[in-house]
């Protein structure tokens, strides 16, 4: 899962990616408006966090950028305009979902979680695959039945080969939805990564390599 936060007050932009990251989630930040239309532009996001009172271009304005691109982002406004008309104005410029601050950090994961299963195609709350399995409700992964001590990259891997139920998923495709956009694409990460999940994974080996393609599961 792919976040963009745009929010304008740094130390709670970085705290709110810090959390995510530690989720299992690969998060951009921008400081404004015009920033996160940038990387809108050229990264795939399944949520925007997105702060209503944003410089340079105000976040009403980027929601209605969005609604006419039709991108299929989804906008999760967050902000301190928490009033019933100002929600509702909110979500009619084109949002998905509204969370006023302060906020609890949970409910935020929960949220941003939700508007993602949107844009994905429906699985179950429990993934199954040779003897691994992922409760994505939990975040937690077994194989045989055997409890898998994950860190949250490692667990973002596992989760995009679950997904794709056997298919092939290429280091680029691992790259962009596992990382952020401060990853150097040339970076052995997901080489590396992919290396230690197998280990954890035990014998016998479940993820194979497809020369000149990528992994699967």
């Amino acid at each position: 899962m792919r976040i963009l936060v745009a929010e304008d007050e740094r130390f709670l932009a970085d705290l709110v990616a810090d959390g995510l990251r530690k989720r299992a989630m690969a998060v951009d930040v921008a400081h404004d408006g015009a920033g996160a239309l940038e990387r809108l532009a050229v990264n795939e996001y399944d949520v925007l966090v997105l702060d209503r009172d944003l410089p340079v271009v105000h976040g009403d304005d980027v929601c209605r950028e969005l609604a006419q691109r039709e991108e299929a982002v989804r906008i999760l406004m967050l902000t301190a305009s928490g009033a019933v008309h100002e929600r509702v104005d909110g979500l009619n410029l084109g949002a998905d979902d509204y969370l006023a601050k302060p906020f609890a950090f949970d409910e935020l994961v929960a949220r941003i979680r939700a508007l993602a299963r949107r844009n994905a195609p429906p699985l179950p709350p429990v993934l199954g695959r040779r003897g691994v399995t992922l409760d994505t409700a939990r975040r937690e992964a077994a194989r045989d039945g055997r409890r898998l001590a994950l860190s949250p990259k490692e667990y973002a891997v596992l989760e995009v080969l679950m997904q794709a139920r056997g298919g092939v998923v290429s280091a680029e495709d691992l790259l962009e939805r596992a990382w952020d956009e401060n990853t150097d694409p040339f970076t052995t990460v997901v080489k590396v990564t992919v290396s230690k999940l197998r280990a954890k994974l035990g014998e016998p080996p479940v993820i194979v390599t497809v020369p000149g393609s990528g992994y699967r599961l």
